[in-house]
């Protein structure tokens, strides 16, 4: 008989305990939970690098041009992305890509880049620089060690593989 109520005792103070710490993030200012928030963006992606006069958030993007088709790339929060814009400031970079292993596009810079090495899973979108001087477009997901550089956005995979097309492909990047 004492078992028995000193387990209903212990069971009513875990109770309270959960309906006491559940209730607490009733009252946080916050509307994002940490679990949303990490599905909201890639951390790896520059969240917003400006702001107008009136307050505005300006995304950093740059573009890539294939054919009558542009796509939107935000721009990765890291020295390389920053140097690629910068190349991209003094004038188009026009890059013969070719296809490898039906999973990306990749062709060769007119120059190399700082390096930001890291263990990624590439996903349809990807931007990536590979081995500081090649830039790539994945249409599809590999692993290794890479330095990315940014994301298409507003594509899925089917219709990056329509634009990016088989065999090679000739692209523009630019500021606007």
């Amino acid at each position: 008989m004492k078992k028995n109520g000193f387990c209903k005792i212990c069971l009513g103070f875990a109770a309270i305990s959960l309906l006491v710490s559940c209730g607490r993030n009733e009252g946080n200012s916050s509307s994002e939970s940490p679990s949303s928030s990490s599905n909201l963006s890639d951390s790896s992606l520059i969240d917003t690098s400006s702001e107008t006069t009136s307050g505005e958030l300006i995304m950093d993007y740059v573009y890539a041009h294939i054919g009558e088709e542009t796509l939107n790339i935000l721009l990765a929060d890291n020295s390389s992305a920053q140097a690629f814009k910068e190349l991209l400031a003094s004038g188009d970079v026009v890059v013969d890509m070719h296809d490898y292993a039906n999973f990306e596009k990749v062709g060769s810079l007119p120059t190399s880049l700082p390096r930001n090495d890291e263990r990624i899973v590439t996903e349809p979108g990807d931007v990536i620089l590979y081995q500081g001087n090649q830039i790539t477009i994945y249409y599809d997901t590999n692993t290794w060690t890479f330095t990315r550089l940014g994301k298409v956005q507003g594509l899925n995979q089917n219709e990056l593989i329509s634009i990016l097309g088989e065999g090679d492909v000739t692209v523009t990047f630019s500021l606007a």
